[in-house]
C-alpha cells in the first residue's frame, strides 16, 4: 500500500467498534491521517500494526484478550519506531504513569477534542511538519 501525498498512517485499537468509528472520522477532517487498519483487541492490535507497519498507533488501555499495556509493550520493542498513543476514560496520573512505563509515548482521555488528539500525535513526529499547524 502506498502511502497518500506522506499522510501519517494510522492504526486505530479500541474494543468499541463506535469509537474506532469516531476517531476515524476525526482523523479524515483533520486530512493529514490515512487510517491503514483497526483491531479489537490487543492481539489483532500486535498482528496488524507488525504487518501494516503505521507511523502511529492510538491504543484504548483496557481490551479484551491483551490490554493495551501488553500490546505497547510487544510492540516497542518490534516496532521502535511506532508511536504510541494510548486511549482511554481513566485520566488518573497513575493510569499515564502505567501507560509511559509499558511503551506508550502520549496519553489522551477518550472523547477529547480533536486539537488535543492532533496535539498528542504531532510532537511524536517531529521530522515533519504539521500541515493543521500543531495544533494542541
Amino acid at each position: 500500500m502506498s502511502r497518500q501525498r506522506n499522510k501519517i498512517r494510522v492504526l486505530i485499537v479500541d474494543d468499541t467498534p463506535d469509537v474506532r468509528l469516531d476517531l476515524r472520522l476525526l482523523l479524515e477532517i483533520a486530512g493529514d491521517f490515512e487510517v491503514i487498519g483497526e483491531a479489537g483487541d490487543g492481539r489483532e492490535a500486535i498482528d496488524s500494526a507488525l504487518c501494516l507497519k503505521p507511523d502511529v498507533v492510538l491504543m484504548d488501555l483496557a481490551m479484551p484478550v491483551v490490554d493495551g499495556y501488553q500490546a505497547a509493550a510487544h510492540l516497542k520493542q518490534k516496532l521502535a519506531a511506532c508511536r504510541l498513543v494510548a486511549l482511554t476514560v481513566h485520566s488518573a496520573e497513575t493510569s499515564r504513569r502505567k501507560a509511559l512505563a509499558a511503551g506508550f509515548d502520549a496519553f489522551v482521555v477518550k472523547g477529547a477534542p480533536l486539537q488535543e488528539v492532533l496535539g498528542a500525535v504531532w510532537p511524536l513526529l517531529n521530522n515533519r511538519s504539521s500541515p493543521t499547524g500543531g495544533l494542541s
